[in-house]
């Protein structure tokens, strides 16, 4: 066992913040996060909800399931969050929201009392919600990180400001001096007393699984490639398991199934990536609940890693980057070595550098499906030795300079391609 270096604390201060329980799409719920903090100050039920987002929040909030709801959008999200929601219960703000309250939101839609718009900030992610009641107004702002309120406003006057609007880390841990070889030794060095906490990602993420299996939400691609094995045109196998456990937790979440996903990085989607990818191949090996928190350590810190050289949003689907967490979490638990884990995230980097995000909706569970197979397929073939080269395309010889490449492409070439994603879907709205 080795000495802990000054990094092994930013990691579990990393993965402590990031990787945490949400109930529904983050970024719906981040605009019903504000309105229930906006509505415990107002005192009251609102008569009318004004809120204004960004146009990535926008994007991902304009088609997906708000749980319980049954309903898609950021609207719904507002209402029942001003209505319904928990003020303290962060991404799980809709945790406790009945079906009265459910009913009361939809009254206020049918009203027009709810409008959401677009609004120009620099903060690629934002929510802000004013709440009316008589002569009273509150307005709170989020910005940067889903739950990271910076202003509350009642009546004009400042209740409270942020002293500065903080980033997605929010100055709770910095992973600026970290490689992924010092990501890989922590994993599978530290004391498992000190990472044993990561097993409730299985729990929780096996559970939304569980429920996508029934066929019921989204696009149901789990239970469809279920039946298809039973109808001979799929085979058995490890990679069609992987496949369809996780893309089932996809299914149900983005279906607005009322189980919280352990999130990664800001998503839940990411989360289920980073997860079940693990823990299908933990349980095929029929591994030690050691090996398997170590396994998704690796696999839930790489995610991290690499997202923290991303934009919070961007038109890089992040879900690509959470799997190349599940893809050296995979490779450790089949082979134990560290160049199979840098050689399968390496030929993911060739694989999945183009996948954009259109939007949170029920059609992410077709990029998890792929995001996990393109995981698995890499690290069979960093078990046989075999990756995309640094001599090809974008990627490079070392693992860490194949992330930068890809986060750079990310950061800056496709802004332009985002904002076109955005045009794209505002129009399809009109």
């Amino acid at each position: 066992m080795r000495n802990p270096t000054p990094l092994w604390a930013e990691f579990i201060k990393a993965v402590k913040h990031e990787v945490i329980p949400a109930l529904g799409c983050t970024e719906p719920i981040s605009l019903a996060l504000a309105c229930a903090i906006a509505r415990e100050q107002l005192g009251a039920l609102p008569e009318r909800i004004d809120a204004k987002v960004s146009s990535n929040l926008m994007k991902n909030g304009m088609a997906v399931t708000v749980p319980g709801t049954g309903m898609v959008g950021l609207a719904i999200a507002a209402a029942v969050g001003a209505i319904g929601g928990d003020p303290q219960g962060g991404l799980q703000v809709l945790k406790k929201l009945t079906p009265e309250q459910v009913a009361a939101g939809k009254a206020m839609l049918d009203a027009k009392q709810v409008s959401v718009s677009i609004t120009d900030v620099p903060n690629i992610l934002y929510s802000e919600a004013t709440l009316y009641a008589g002569e009273e107004s509150v307005r709170v702002c989020i910005a940067n990180a889903h739950t990271n309120v910076i202003l509350i406003e009642k009546n004009g006057e400042t209740l409270w400001q942020a002293a500065s609007q903080g980033t997605t880390a929010g100055g709770h841990y910095s992973l600026g001096q970290a490689r992924m070889h010092d990501v890989y030794e922590f994993a599978t060095q530290v004391p498992l007393d000190e990472i044993e906490f990561i097993l409730e990602a299985a729990r929780l993420n096996n559970a939304l699984s569980d429920e996508g299996m029934s066929g019921r939400y989204g696009l149901h691609i789990g239970a469809t490639l279920q039946r298809q094995v039973k109808q001979g045109l799929l085979s058995q196998g490890l990679l069609t398991e992987i496949m369809m456990r996780t893309t089932a937790a996809s299914d149900a979440r983005m279906g607005g199934a009322p189980l919280p996903a352990m999130s990664n990085s800001g998503s839940g989607n990411q989360g289920i990536a980073a997860t079940l990818p693990v823990v299908v191949v933990a349980r095929h090996l029929n591994a030690c609940d050691e090996k398997l928190a170590r396994a998704l350590m690796l696999s839930h810190l790489t995610a991290v890693y690499i997202h923290s050289k991303l934009p919070a949003l961007s038109a890089l689907c992040a879900v690509t980057t959470a799997s190349m967490g599940a893809a050296a979490g995979m490779a450790w638990l089949l082979d134990g070595k560290e160049e199979s884990v840098n050689m399968a995230i390496c030929s993911m980097v060739g694989d999945l550098a183009g996948m954009i995000c259109d939007g949170a909706s029920n059609s992410c569970a077709m990029k998890v499906s792929t995001s996990a197979a393109s995981a698995y397929k890499s690290v069979l073939m960093a078990l046989d030795d075999s990756r995309v080269t640094g001599n090809e395309g974008i990627v490079a010889h070392d693992v860490d300079e194949s992330i930068s490449n890809l986060c750079a492409l990310a950061s800056r070439s496709m802004l332009e391609t985002d904002r076109q994603i955005i045009e794209i879907m505002v129009q399809k709205a009109r």
